[in-house]
């Protein structure tokens, strides 16, 4: 990977410095499928595909929201706004249900992935950056080298996963996706993607969005890459990033995804 990033305070969400290490894990380039539309007010802090449908949570306060959309279009078909308190982050789905972040307020809201009526709230220890799921576990981010896994009904912490590339810790995980036995995690504020061996925590490759990223990503320091959904039932992967207007459907030829 390019870089590895130390976490550091601020008060405007995801923060971190960067240290530049030597790259070990090797890294790849992604092929655009298609360029779709991405609401370009949109703070993306979880993307997600389940059961055909889109699901989007974006952060900030005041504008977080969870969002349920037809893949290719920036129109939401349900939405649920969080109350100003919150700052949306991670998203994942298990079974029928939704399971959303927060960044500094330590809770978790669990929706109908149907209706995004709320149907239940968590609570847990820290900041909440990115989320996934393995299957069994919810997988969550907080800025560190760090992946928790929670047991998803009694979000009680069962394993915890140090990411290294080499001998070096990869800090600033943030957004998640399981991506075909994979954890794939956007690393803050960079445009590297590092996939990660859930077994090991070892990185086994990167990937390189630096060619997605469009104008807003040089005139907005905020528009970093932050959204990988994954589609199991047709293999097609999505991503985008905060206050992108475009969706991309991609390709990675040369990713070893078992």
């Amino acid at each position: 990977m390019a870089a590895l990033l130390l976490p550091a305070c601020d008060s405007g969400g995801d923060t971190a410095v960067s240290v530049e290490v030597e790259k070990v894990a090797p890294v790849q380039e992604l092929e655009i499928v298609a360029a779709l539309p991405h609401d370009p007010a949109a703070f993306s802090q979880g993307l997600i595909v389940h059961d055909g449908f889109m699901y989007e949570s974006t952060g900030q306060r005041g504008r977080s929201s969870v969002r349920k959309m037809e893949i290719g279009s920036a129109t939401p078909l349900e939405q649920v706004n969080l109350p100003a308190p919150f700052f949306g982050e991670g998203l994942t789905a298990l079974g029928d249900s939704l399971f959303q972040i927060t960044w500094q307020e330590h809770t978790g809201f669990v929706y109908d992935a149907d209706t995004l009526s709320q149907v239940g709230t968590f609570t847990y220890s820290g900041e909440g950056w990115g989320l996934t799921t393995d299957g069994s576990s919810l997988i969550m981010s907080d800025g560190s080298s760090t992946l928790r896994y929670f047991d998803p009904k009694t979000f009680e912490v069962t394993r915890e996963l140090e990411v290294f590339d080499g001998e070096h810790r990869v800090n600033s995980l943030n957004e998640l996706e399981w991506v075909n036995g994979q954890i794939w995690a956007n690393i803050w504020p960079e445009d590297d993607i590092a996939r990660v061996d859930p077994a090991t925590g070892r990185v086994v490759g990167g990937v390189d969005v630096s060619e997605l990223a469009p104008n807003v990503r040089f005139t907005n320091s905020d528009a970093v890459p932050n959204g990988v959904a994954y589609d199991p039932a047709t293999g097609r992967l999505f991503i985008t990033g905060k206050l992108w207007p475009v969706l991309y459907e991609v390709r990675c030829p040369d990713c070893d995804m078992r």
